[in-house]
């Protein structure tokens, strides 16, 4: 990763650039549509991946088929939270917003859950905890890891941020 001031890491390292090559405009390429669908297997399976690496399993929207994407639930003050590293037009989003906010977490086993929203202002320490845990995530964020809150105060209302709620099974 290409440093910058005082040693801290900036966006434009070869890596950082290879991981936005694969996200054009936002959305994935073929290839990280199939990395996408092989870490979505691995994170539901639980198998060689941190705890919090998840798949959510969510109805498409326009299809009403089960949907699966690899995400990184971040913990943050006793809570687990969502982040969106594709912002507004990442289909999860969507799907989720259309589903009601209904959805299902698997790593090993599986977890019904609701995803609430949460407020833009509450957003940055959240944001700033996320990038902590998923590195993946770094080079779609216009703001390092290590940066002020402040500067994550400036970008939070691009990247939707939800609460996880765990569902009563029935």
């Amino acid at each position: 990763m290409a440093r910058g001031a005082k040693g801290q890491a900036r966006h434009g390292g070869l890596l950082y650039r290879f991981k936005r090559w694969m996200y054009p405009a936002g959305r994935p390429n073929l290839l990280a549509r199939l990395l996408n669908k092989l870490s979505a297997l691995q994170y539901s399976r639980g198998i060689l991946v941190p705890r919090n690496w998840m798949t959510l399993e969510v109805r498409g929207r326009r299809t009403g088929r089960l949907l699966s994407f690899p995400v990184v639930v971040a913990d943050h003050e006793g809570e687990r939270y969502l982040v969106s590293m594709l912002g507004e037009q990442a289909h999860w989003v969507r799907n989720v917003r259309a589903a009601r906010d209904r959805a299902v977490l698997r790593h090993g086993r599986r977890e019904p859950v609701r995803l609430e929203e949460v407020e833009v202002s509450a957003r940055p320490p959240i944001l700033r905890r996320y990038l902590d845990l998923a590195p993946g995530a770094r080079p779609h964020v216009p703001v390092d890891r290590k940066a002020p809150l402040e500067e994550f105060a400036a970008v939070a209302g691009d990247f939707p941020v939800f609460r996880v709620v765990a569902e009563p099974r029935r």
